[in-house]
């Protein structure tokens, strides 16, 4: 499904072109929201909703850049959403994973920022940056694997759970559309439901059948029916 599908598809199911809808802002000035911008929103909440809920393996990318000399901070994505693993890649490209701790972890363990290693564990410190511990004592090449908020359906036209798994992205906008709309509680229950069903065969995908063997823990892994 497709995006100019499901916006279709949307109004189809509540009987609702969601026509436009004018108030008065703070300032005194006219605020207006078209029905292209609720119907949007519906789908980017949908979508946040289910990137947050389960941890895909066709939403993880794999990223390679390099730690500096003397600096106890790595930049992160600017699309990132979850850890998976990041790596030190030594001068004979052998690969050493790092631990993910908490930020406390890293200044209680490597108190010192001019005490220098190769870095054996990782923290995320803020919206834009890594800490590693101990600092690292040279100009390392790193390999982060990531969850990442991949381009909406709505930008984009299409998207991997359109094409995939349309089913969840369909009634998770509809929840958000029905409750836009302050709809019956029992047709909201209903939309539930089936959201709730879609994303557990979702989950039974992302999190159980394609996680037969892990090496790492503790990664999420849903018990296959």
């Amino acid at each position: 499904m497709n995006y100019s599908e499901l916006f279709e598809t949307i109004k189809g199911y509540v009987e609702n072109d969601f026509p436009n809808t004018s108030w008065t802002g703070p300032t005194g000035s006219t605020v207006t929201l078209t029905s292209a911008e609720q119907i949007n929103t519906f789908i980017e909440q949908a979508e946040q909703r289910i990137f947050n809920a389960v941890q895909l393996l066709d939403l993880r990318k794999n990223v390679t850049g390099n730690m500096t000399s003397g600096n106890k901070y790595l930049s992160v994505p600017s699309d990132w959403l979850a850890n998976f693993s990041m790596a030190v890649i030594d001068a004979t490209g052998r690969y050493e994973y790092l631990l993910n701790k908490d930020v406390s972890f890293i200044r209680q363990s490597f108190p010192n920022p001019s005490t220098t290693g190769i870095p054996t564990h990782y923290a995320y410190f803020d919206e834009n940056s890594y800490i590693l511990g101990p600092t690292p004592d040279a100009n390392y090449a790193v390999e982060l694997h990531y969850f990442y908020y991949p381009e909406s359906i709505v930008t984009a036209g299409t998207s991997w759970l359109g094409d995939n798994f349309d089913s969840v992205l369909l009634y998770g906008a509809l929840i958000e559309a029905y409750i836009f709309m302050k709809g019956e509680q029992d047709i909201n229950a209903e939309y539930q439901k089936r959201y709730n069903e879609a994303l557990g065969m979702l989950k039974q995908l992302g999190e159980g059948k394609n996680r037969q063997d892990m090496y790492r823990t503790p990664q999420a892994r849903y018990p296959v029916q």
